[in-house]
């Protein structure tokens, strides 16, 4: 047991199977996630990295076809569980998607919008400051508050998409490339910022770039291609073990570009 780092699991797949139909898309992955850790997903692409993040909130329950078995355990509850609402499970593991999207509304609506669907009672002009502070925006659009999303550079509006998803205080964060679609100094805020935010957040993140899930993250899960095209995880370990001193030979050979 380590002293140093909070090993607590906030989210636990076990055997977990995700089909399209009659696809097995993503087959028997077990892992566990720590709280307030930062957890890379990588690999090839088609090798259900997107596919198992979407899992971890429900959000394939909205693609026709999908269907789910196996667990995931989140603070003790299994997530797929008939009691379960999905919309409720969304506010506490929240989503960020590869391209910003911003409502056409107004900086402060994107914010305020989220709190008042969750039936949020405080100080919404409090909780739009605290959201947009956590997603280091606040400087730069306190004085257009009023102004349209869209008025931000892509930059700017992920990390607007960043504090929508924190202001209803979520336990977990989930990211699916959220910088791909962004220029290399972009890219760096949102890296930092995603650093900063393990404080107050769990966080999933799949990315493309290697380089970027050694920067950023404490753990790194490789997931590969299979018999029958489904997806499976090879490998679950710290960042710098997986870079440094991987266990499968698979593993190294994505690494260093040596992957076929």
């Amino acid at each position: 047991m380590t002293s140093e780092i909070d090993q607590t699991v906030v989210l636990s797949a076990q055997k977990l199977n995700v089909f399209y139909g009659e696809f097995n898309a993503v087959k028997d992955v077990d892992i566990d996630i720590n709280q307030n850790s930062i957890t890379a997903l990588i690999g090839p692409s088609g090798c259900g990295k997107s596919t198992f993040l979407r899992c971890l909130n429900r959000m394939n329950d909205l693609i026709v076809g999908a269907s789910v078995q196996g667990k995931i355990m989140f603070e003790g509850v299994d997530l797929y569980g008939g009691e379960i609402d999905a919309t409720e499970i969304r506010s506490r593991i929240g989503m960020v998607f590869q391209k910003p999207n911003p409502f056409p509304k107004t900086i402060y609506q994107n914010i305020a919008w989220g709190l008042k669907v969750n039936g949020f009672k405080g100080n919404y002009d409090e909780a739009v400051e605290r959201a947009l502070n956590q997603a280091a925006l606040w400087d730069e659009v306190k004085d257009r508050l009023n102004n349209s999303a869209f008025t931000l550079s892509g930059g700017q509006q992920q990390r607007l998409c960043i504090a929508r998803a924190l202001a209803v205080e979520p336990a977990v964060l989930l990211m699916d490339e959220p910088a791909s679609a962004l220029d290399p100094i972009a890219t760096l805020a949102i890296e930092e910022l995603i650093k900063q935010l393990k404080d107050h957040v769990t966080i999933v993140i799949v990315t493309h770039n290697m380089q970027q899930a050694a920067r950023v993250s404490d753990e790194t899960a490789f997931f590969m291609v299979g018999e029958n095209r489904s997806g499976y995880l090879v490998e679950h370990d710290d960042t710098q073990k997986i870079f440094s001193n991987p266990s499968n030979t698979r593993t190294e050979e994505y690494i260093t570009g040596r992957f076929s």
